[in-house]
């Protein structure tokens, strides 16, 4: 990662701990100079992994100064061993970096139900800590990957007074749906920003980037997305319900929203990055909901794949969204080709068009309701046989 694009004052390193038995990168921390202002959001999954019982605690005290995350073992699903592993991880790092465990947040992913060996974090965390270097961003984002085929970073820069950067990593490419996913984010921002006001932004910024995406309809069990502001840029205090605010958030759900469309390309077997558009819905509620029953459909998305334009799976999911509609007035688009108009076909011609747009990585499919003037989107992925083949060997 080019050095402009790390927030000041934090810091970065990964390594390959043996966690997994690949020797790919597995282990990394997050450190930031100063305690940050922080908060999160994590998986609305009943059964939560152990790094989450330990960690959701100490963010919502406020502050946060390191992240410590592994991938290759989800440590969910483990008992008291595996929360005993947890916390113990947590002490090992705030030991080393000499600060309270209260600011130290632990984050795991990989397989569930297996013990989380402790060794390779005794013996690496001292390593990690000599390592620290505002360089070494993509080694973490490295060491989050599971079945990741790239590792996410996304960034940006606010050039005027404020003078800040955001910078966000991200993990995901399976069991990846509304309501979080099985995935990891992490956001550091450099800005001084109001914790009344971080508490706001993330939540609303997830909703429109990670809880607008799905690749396979599966929430896991150790979803968590936090953000750090350390204030290392010496701006100005960015307060709610003011212009810098506005800003503020523009960025941040930018950054998001790029790393959740990483996610969707990246998705398992993933060969289509596809954009479920409703527009012309009585609210936005309704937009959503339209959007998301047609991108979390099977039938969809193996349509998909097949690059195959049956726009009547698409109506079909429209149909049994829950939302009120009209079939003869529904229009569907995809990109700008017209393949129903008020519910009909519009014949072989404008079909065989549609087709070639599915033939492209990436496109838009537009659902007009005309019920009136709101819209909504959602991200999904085509579903292939590669995926079926990833997650049939996922443990061996």
């Amino acid at each position: 990662m080019d050095r402009v694009d790390t927030p000041a004052g934090f810091r970065f390193s990964g390594m390959a701990s043996g966690i997994k038995k690949s020797k790919k990168l597995d282990l990394g921390i997050i450190v930031s100079d100063r305690p940050a202002d922080c908060t999160g959001v994590f998986t609305l999954n009943k059964v939560i992994a152990a790094p989450l019982i330990v960690t959701r605690p100490n963010i919502a005290r406020g502050q946060c100064q390191a992240i410590l995350v592994n991938s290759g073992n989800a440590n969910a699903c483990t008992g008291k061993q595996g929360l005993q592993t947890a916390e113990t991880t947590l002490e090992l790092l705030a030991e080393q970096l000499q600060i309270a465990d209260d600011l130290v947040a632990v984050a795991s992913t990989g397989v569930i139900g297996e013990p989380l060996p402790l060794d390779p974090f005794v013996t690496g965390i001292p390593q990690l800590v000599t390592n620290l270097s505002p360089d070494q961003a993509t080694s973490v984002a490295e060491a989050m990957m599971t079945t990741d085929a790239f590792s996410k970073t996304a960034a940006v820069m606010e050039k005027g007074k404020q003078n800040y950067k955001i910078l966000g990593l991200a993990k995901g490419a399976g069991m990846i749906h509304p309501n979080m996913a099985t995935m990891l984010g992490f956001v550091l921002t450099d800005a001084q920003v109001a914790p009344e006001l971080l508490k706001v932004v993330l939540p609303q910024a997830v909703q429109k980037s990670f809880n607008s995406i799905t690749v396979d309809g599966d929430t896991s069990t150790n979803d968590m997305v936090l953000l750090l502001a350390n204030g290392a840029a010496n701006s100005a205090l960015i307060k709610p319900d003011t212009f810098e605010a506005e800003i503020f958030s523009q960025h941040l759900e930018r950054v998001l929203l790029d790393l959740a469309k990483m996610i969707v390309r990246d998705g398992e077997g993933a060969t289509k990055l596809v954009q479920i558009r409703v527009v012309g819905a009585e609210n936005e509620a309704s937009a959503r909901k339209a959007a998301r029953s047609v991108a979390t459909s099977a039938l969809v998305k193996t349509a998909f794949f097949g690059e195959d334009a049956n726009w009547g799976r698409i109506i079909a999911a429209v149909g049994y969204s829950g939302v009120n509609i009209d079939q003869n007035r529904i229009d569907i688009n995809f990109d700008q080709v017209p393949v129903a108009v008020n519910g009909l076909a519009v014949g072989a011609k404008r079909e065989a068009e549609a087709t070639r747009v599915l033939q492209q990585d990436e496109f838009v499919v537009t659902i007009d309701l005309h019920q009136g003037k709101a819209e909504s989107s959602y991200y999904t992925s085509d579903l292939s046989y590669e995926y079926v083949k990833i997650n049939a060997d996922y443990r061996t």
